[in-house]
C-alpha cells in the first residue's frame, strides 16, 4: 500500500496552520520572544498545529488533571491549560528556572496561570511525588529523549483508563530511520519500539510536527 502521508513543504505547512484556529496574540508573542531570546533552543517549541491539537484533545477527553514533562518556555503548557476547565490542573515538570520564568509570564497573560503548578527539578524524581493511583487524564512528554522510558513508566501507571499520553519528537526529523551515532535519536527509536509493545496502551504515531506518539491507556 502506498503511503498517504507526505513531508510538508514550507508553503503547505503555512496552509495547514492558516486553516486551523490561528494562534492568538499571547501565543504569537510567546513564540516570538522564545526565538529572540533562545535562538539556539527555539526548536524545542511545539508547532502551532501541535498546540491546537493538544488543546482540542484536552477538551475531547474531558481532562481535569494533566501532566507535562518538559515545559521550556511554556507554549505546550499554555495549549493544554486552555483546554482544561476552570478548576482543572496542569502539573508541569522542568529543570530550568530561566526558561520557565518566561513561561510563567505568558501563562499569566493568557489567563491560565491559576491552572498550572510548576515543579522545577529532575522529573524522574519529582514525578514520584504525584499520587500513585491512576488519576492523570492527559500527559505530554517532551523532554530529554534518553529519559523517555523513565517518564513513560512513571506516567502510564498514574494514567486513568481512557486517559491520553502524548510523546513529542517521535520521528526526530526522519532520522529514526537512520539514527547513526546520535544517542538522542537511538533513544527515540528504542522508546518507540518499547511503547509499541506496551500492552497497557494502544498507540498511533502521528506525523504532526516532529512526530507525535499518541497513546490511550487501556
Amino acid at each position: 500500500m502506498s503511503p498517504k502521508t507526505f513531508t510538508l513543504s514550507n508553503e503547505l505547512h503555512a496552509y495547514v496552520v492558516a486553516h486551523g484556529s490561528e494562534p492568538d496574540d499571547v501565543a504569537k508573542r510567546l513564540t516570538a520572544e522564545t526565538r529572540e531570546r533562545f535562538p539556539d533552543d527555539a526548536g524545542m517549541m511545539i508547532s502551532p498545529e501541535q498546540a491546537r491539537f493538544l488543546t482540542l484533545m484536552t477538551k475531547v477527553c474531558g481532562a481535569g488533571h494533566a501532566v507535562e514533562v518538559g515545559t521550556f518556555t511554556g507554549y505546550s503548557a499554555l495549549a493544554i491549560a486552555r483546554g482544561l476547565p476552570q478548576d482543572g490542573r496542569l502539573t508541569c515538570f522542568d529543570t530550568s528556572a530561566e526558561y520557565t520564568g518566561v513561561a510563567r509570564r505568558f501563562w499569566a497573560e493568557g489567563g491560565v496561570l491559576g491552572r498550572i503548578e510548576l515543579r522545577v527539578g529532575r522529573a524522574e524524581e519529582r514525578l514520584r511525588e504525584l499520587p500513585a493511583e491512576p488519576g492523570i487524564d492527559l500527559a505530554f512528554i517532551d523532554a530529554d529523549k534518553t529519559g523517555y522510558p523513565t517518564y513513560w513508566e512513571e506516567i502510564v501507571v498514574r494514567t486513568r483508563p481512557g486517559g491520553l499520553i502524548f510523546v513529542d519528537n517521535a520521528l526526530r526529523g526522519g532520522r529514526v530511520l537512520s539514527p547513526g551515532d546520535s544517542a538522542d535519536v537511538r533513544a527515540v527509536v528504542e522508546f518507540n519500539a518499547m511503547a509499541r509493545e506496551d500492552d497497557r496502551v494502544e498507540i498511533v504515531l502521528l506525523p504532526i510536527g516532529d512526530g507525535l506518539l499518541m497513546a490511550r491507556r487501556l
